[in-house]
């Protein structure tokens, strides 16, 4: 375990990662073993990009390196989040009609 500016914590883990590429799923997940990400932390993940064609399904062992926020950072992602949140929303309060 390393510890770098401002408290943060920095440490490798084994990883597990799982990549879905179908017409059912795309998605992709990350477990790290042992540890839980909270608001703030960073996730560096190992390795080549992964590509998985269509219509499949990869399983992939790896480490990751996790930086752990310290507790000013945290704090400042609690208070903010909901912010950065609503500049990925597109709202409209037209009537529908045309002008």
């Amino acid at each position: 375990m390393k510890i770098g500016n401002l408290g943060k914590q920095r440490f490798e883990v084994p990883c597990t990662i799982e990549i879905e590429n179908s017409w059912e799923s795309l998605h992709a997940h990350v477990d790290l073993e042992g540890i839980a990400v909270e608001p703030g932390d960073e996730v560096h993940v190992h390795g080549e990009p992964i590509i998985v064609p269509y219509g499949e399904t990869r399983l992939l062992h790896r480490m990751a390196t996790v930086t752990k926020a310290g507790a000013p950072e945290r704090l400042w992602v609690k208070m903010t989040g909901d912010f950065e949140l609503m500049e990925l929303l597109e709202f409209s309060f037209s009537s529908g009609e045309r002008l």
